[in-house]
C-alpha cells in the first residue's frame, strides 16, 4: 500500500426510491467533478413524509478522495 493523502467532503443524496438509490445518486453526481473517489461513509439518514408515506430518502455521506502525487 502506498502512502496516499486524502481529503474528505460531505454531500447529500436524495431519492424517491430507496436509501441505496440516494447513495448511488450522490456518488454518481460527485464523481463527475471529483477525481479519485476511494470510499464513502453514511453519516446521517433522513426522509421526508408526505400524506403519511415516505416521499423521499435523504442520505448524508462523507466521501474520501485521493490527492494526485506530482
Amino acid at each position: 500500500m502506498s502512502d496516499n493523502v486524502y481529503a474528505v467532503t460531505k454531500i447529500v443524496g436524495t431519492s424517491k426510491k430507496s436509501i441505496e438509490d440516494a447513495i448511488d445518486n450522490a456518488i454518481a453526481t460527485a464523481s463527475q467533478s471529483i477525481k479519485n473517489l476511494d470510499w464513502f461513509e453514511v453519516v446521517e439518514t433522513r426522509g421526508y413524509i408526505d400524506n403519511n408515506k415516505v416521499a423521499y430518502f435523504q442520505v448524508s455521506l462523507e466521501l474520501g478522495f485521493r490527492y494526485e502525487k506530482p
